[in-house]
């Protein structure tokens, strides 16, 4: 398994989540991951916690990475946000195995809220920094400090609440960060996403049938409803299972799987949350 990688995991009730593993380069007995309990869950994180006992058999997909380290930086930056601390944990140690230079900061609302913190002491004791309990504009001006102390070769890996990732997003693109050097994980979208907007026509090259999208329904519930099969897992334009290749006509990307440079390439999209800025859409379905 790679740093950055995560797992399809099968839950009870017919849940299906991803959750990024924390091992560490030999660590190949078994998958480490943590999920945190989250009053205000989707469902997830209730049935780990609460229908999950010790003992119990999960089928559990491959590992897959979808926020896999540049082996070109000169110097990497990892940026958690409490629980996201799980795949750049996974980084660190594989960065520190390889004599690699980084740093990790973690950002969470109490040094008791410091999931890992005990191994990042251990292992990364002057590689780590703890910024805990800080209140949004020092949060900011640390981030400031963070990414304006770095120079062109490095990359920075950040994970976890959407407001962190919109505040390191925006802050390396006011310093001058280029989208390259800036990786994302993210738990989930920021919210309902793929209704709404101009009605469309979709094609499926490979058929030829064609259907109309309106904009109270998703490309996957409109495929879905003639018996048109696609693969979706979080369905929230996070976890690019549903990436599919656009033949023609131009998407309008909500997700938050694809870099900018590829949704500025209109090649490829993610259905389950995208929709069409064009009329008609042909995808390679």
């Amino acid at each position: 398994m790679t740093p950055g990688a995560h797992l399809d995991v099968h839950l009870p009730g017919g849940l299906i989540r991803q959750y990024s593993l924390c091992n560490g380069p030999g660590d190949d007995g078994g998958y480490t991951i943590a999920v945190k309990r989250e009053e205000a869950s989707r469902g997830g994180s209730a049935a780990m916690h609460d229908r999950v006992e010790p003992g119990d058999l999960l089928h559990v997909g491959l590992p897959k990475n979808n926020f896999a380290l540049d082996s070109t930086a000169g110097h990497t930056l990892l940026i958690a946000g409490g629980i996201g601390i799980t795949p750049l944990l996974a980084m660190a140690r594989h960065l520190a195995a390889r004599g690699e230079d980084f740093h990790l900061h973690h950002f969470c609302r109490s040094a008791a809220h410091a999931a890992f913190g005990a191994e990042l002491e251990r292992e990364f004791a002057n590689r780590w920094t703890l910024h805990a309990a800080l209140p949004p504009e020092a949060t900011r001006e640390a981030i400031e400090r963070v990414l304006g102390a770095h120079d062109a070769d490095t990359h920075a890996y950040t994970c976890g609440p959407l407001p962190l990732m919109q505040l390191v997003a925006s802050v390396g693109a006011a310093l001058g960060w280029l989208p390259g050097r800036m990786h994302f994980e993210y738990f989930k979208a920021a919210g309902p996403v793929a209704t709404g907007g101009t009605p469309f026509e979709l094609t499926l090259a490979r058929s030829g049938r064609t259907v109309q999208v309106p904009a109270e329904r998703s490309i996957v519930e409109v495929l879905r409803s003639i018996d048109v099969a696609i693969e979706t897992n979080c369905e929230q334009g996070v976890c690019g299972t549903c990436l599919c290749t656009v033949i023609d006509g131009v998407p309008e990307h909500r997700d938050q799987y694809l870099s900018a440079a590829e949704k500025e390439g209109n090649m490829q999209m993610l259905p389950c949350v995208s929709r069409a800025r064009s009329a008609t859409l042909v995808l390679d379905l």
